[in-house]
């Protein structure tokens, strides 16, 4: 049911259990003016960082979506007046990596894309740009699929916005949210005019000046970088231009020093991820996209290896997700043939496999994939070079990495997961040949 904002929701809020909380919060609006509506958005922050996915799943549903529609269908309440919590709401669906697929299909999406349409076509004298702002970000922040369409309004709308660099305390609240909005927007394919100038600018500007906070930074950089699954022209501007590889370093190693490690959940090994840590996540799949669709390689990417291994190490123990991440980041850089391996070794990825290695049971799902990894580093190793030069660094690098196996003991543990192989029933152990030197010195 549809409440007032009157002193009845914040009665026996703290006894509430956090999901209750915020069934009640997240429809009430029809008597809230902005002065009042300010502290139920901060309550409904405090809300949605204590919960997880599975429970904004249990919130957000068909049932709040069509009863806000109806109410604005029969004239019960304006539509302007839902938009701070809808907004809200969408906000922390895409930071959490929820997935809300009732919204796209309920009639107040339809609405959504009808009222986008018609302020955008109004004459500039009869447009309201603020609510016209408010229903593109509520848009794309709820949705997972978009009506391409409606890209060439969404899209320069928000764009304006984040190009506003006025230092007001409003402003920068604005320039966040319309950017963290774009970032929803992924793996479409739009057209570099509507967004690569602007998008670029807003880069450059936070690099000399700082004037974003990091979430928004991230969201810049991750709608760009999703644009390069479709457009493979954008890898001279990400990697040499704007210099992704130096700036996703630098933001990795700031965000892991802020990280706060006295919480108790953090101290417990618990996996409640307060902002800094979401962030991370985000920067991680961004760095895992370029990887995968940016073949450029350059000195700043080596830098690279480096942070996201000392993320690793940070959260091991802490935060499975995020070591997760860095583990199948490192994997997939063992691919790639334009990463040298002495990078890998000087940078930890090695050492990172091969320790875990070494500590791992058969139970953590982790065995599987520093082998894989650790066989993609042989197999490079292995492949001939035509010039004498580069055969002889080949040679230098295999012999460099054997001595550090040998010297560390792991090329007896490795050896002995050939035994368990049956147990796990993999098909594949042929790979790992019990005379493992042969792999490293005598290709």
């Amino acid at each position: 049911m549809i409440m007032s904002c009157g002193d009845e929701l914040a009665r026996g809020n703290k006894e509430m259990p956090s999901n209750e909380k915020l069934s009640r919060l997240t429809p009430e609006q029809e008597d809230c003016d902005n002065v009042e509506k300010e502290p139920k958005v901060e309550e409904m922050d405090e809300v949605m960082e204590e919960i997880g996915e599975d429970d904004l799943n249990t919130i957000l549903t068909t049932e709040i979506f069509d009863e806000i529609d109806k109410m604005i269908e029969e004239k019960e309440m304006s539509f302007k007046d839902p938009i701070m919590m809808l907004k809200r709401a969408g906000y922390w669906k895409v930071l959490k990596y929820a997935r809300i697929e009732c919204f796209e299909d309920s009639p107040l999406n339809k609405r959504f894309e009808e009222m986008i349409i018609d302020e955008n076509e109004k004459k500039k004298e009869e447009k309201n740009e603020k609510f016209l702002i408010d229903i593109c970000e509520c848009y794309l922040l709820l949705n997972g699929r978009f009506d391409s369409e409606l890209f060439s309004v969404c899209i320069p709308c928000l764009l304006k916005v984040a190009l506003n660099k006025e230092e007001s305390k409003e402003t920068k609240k604005e320039r966040d949210i319309a950017l963290f909005s774009l970032s929803n927007v992924r793996y479409r394919c739009i057209d570099k005019e509507l967004y690569l100038n602007e998008i670029k600018e807003v880069i450059q500007h936070y690099q000399e000046r700082h004037d974003l906070t990091r979430l928004a930074y991230q969201s810049a950089w991750q709608f760009l970088i999703d644009r390069l699954s479709k457009d493979k022209s954008l890898e001279e501007v990400i990697a040499n231009e704007l210099h992704f590889a130096r700036e996703a370093a630098r933001e990795l190693e700031e965000l892991v020093r802020n990280v706060n490690w006295k919480r108790k959940d953090i101290e417990k090994g618990e996996e409640k991820e307060e902002k800094e840590i979401l962030i991370i996540r985000r920067w991680l799949f961004s760095i895992h996209n370029s990887f995968i669709f940016c073949k450029l390689w350059n000195d700043e990417y080596v830098g690279l290896i480096g942070s996201i291994t000392g993320v690793f190490r940070a959260f091991k123990g802490y935060n499975s997700g995020i070591c997760y991440q860095c583990r199948d980041l490192e994997f997939v850089l063992s691919k790639k043939t334009d990463v040298k391996i002495d990078d890998l070794l000087k940078e930890g990825a090695i050492d990172l496999f091969m320790v875990e290695m070494k500590q791992t049971t058969l139970k953590d799902g982790f065995i599987l994939t520093s082998l894989w990894f650790l066989m993609n580093i042989i197999m490079r190793l292995k492949v001939k070079e035509k010039e004498e030069m580069e055969a002889a660094k080949r040679k230098g690098t295999k012999r460099k990495v054997f001595e550090w196996m040998e010297e560390e003991g792991f090329e007896d543990s490795i050896v002995s997961f050939h035994e368990v192989f049956d147990f796990m029933n993999i098909k594949y152990d042929y790979f790992l040949s019990e005379k493992f030197y042969d792999f490293l010195v005598n290709a």
